[in-house]
């Protein structure tokens, strides 16, 4: 009886975990939307905090402020929607999915473990240990592997997108149409910056000051180059500076950059291939070049000990 109710249960989370994820990747961002909000409540709110101020709404924001009102809960909250916001998650129910999805591992892992160790006293703390820490990591470790290639992504993106937007630019296009046609080029090549050019583009329309779209644009990803690139779009448009030249001589400089990172790795498979030859390779060399010899070797002396 008590198996099958731990099956049931692991199906209903699994069921759960399903949807939340389906929800979470179906997402996609409105930046008309955030703004008309930010103008209704006249702040910046985070999602916690839109939770607090709509208490009767649904069963995910009783959930976003039970989880709020642990301790420690305001930190986590404020942790995951940025790191969220830094995979390229940002609608309004990426972060209550998040943290239904880590709740859920958090309570699953340890009770797998728990159940998996239970005709064995001794090890059951130990696997419920393990299973709370995975569960706890688990779900942080995705998270970071999906921001880590959501950046990469934009990282590899931008070179040819800031020269596409060099050369839309010397065309006569004010800057808001040169990357909305940037945005609407690059949209099959490198969607993930196509849609952050897009969304900068639309908070401008929505009435948000060009520098505040773009610092958040830098500030929201978390890279270096595109917070230069802010900075000297910014930078420009405030002196009255020639735009396209600059776009062009930061493109090249970009290039360049990839170009050294790109032989960083190469230069680093040779150590990091080190150790896979070390472990697994030589080992099996020595069995397949040894073996026979050693082998004939024992078989001579026994025919020499009759």
């Amino acid at each position: 009886m008590i198996g099958a109710l731990f099956f049931l249960g692991v199906f209903a989370t699994i069921v759960t975990l399903v949807w939340t994820g389906a929800q979470l990747f179906r997402t996609t961002d409105d930046p008309l939307a955030d703004r008309l909000l930010e103008l209704q409540t006249a702040t910046v709110a985070t999602t916690a905090e839109r939770a607090r101020q709509r208490p009767g709404r649904g069963f995910m924001n009783r959930f976003v402020r039970l989880i709020g009102g642990l301790p420690g809960g305001q930190d986590w909250i404020k942790g995951s929607e940025k790191r969220l916001r830094q995979a390229g998650y940002r609608g309004e129910n990426a972060l209550k999915t998040y943290m239904l999805i880590a709740v859920s591992a958090l309570v699953v892992c340890p009770g797998g473990m728990l159940w998996l160790t239970r005709n064995d006293p001794a090890s059951a703390f130990t696997g419920l240990i393990a299973g709370g820490i995975f569960g706890f990591i688990g779900p942080q470790f995705a998270l970071g592997k999906l921001a880590t290639r959501y950046r990469q992504s934009l990282q590899d993106g931008l070179p040819d997108t800031v020269d596409l937007l060099g050369i839309v630019l010397g065309t006569g296009l004010a800057l808001d149409q040169a990357m909305l046609r940037v945005s609407e080029e690059m949209q099959f090549i490198y969607p993930a910056l196509a849609n952050e050019f897009y969304t900068v583009v639309m908070q401008v329309r929505a009435g948000q000051e060009r520098a505040k779209a773009f610092n958040s644009f830098a500030r929201r990803t978390g890279i270096e180059d595109i917070k230069a690139l802010s900075a000297m779009i910014v930078q420009s448009e405030r002196f009255g500076t020639s735009l396209a030249h600059a776009l062009k001589v930061y493109a090249d400089a970009l290039r360049m950059r990839r170009r050294l990172r790109a032989d960083a790795a190469v230069a680093k498979a040779g150590i990091k291939m080190l150790f896979p030859i070390v472990l697994f390779i030589l080992p099996v060399l020595f069995v397949i070049t040894l073996v026979p010899g050693m082998l004939s070797v024992l078989k001579d002396l026994k025919v020499l000990g009759r």
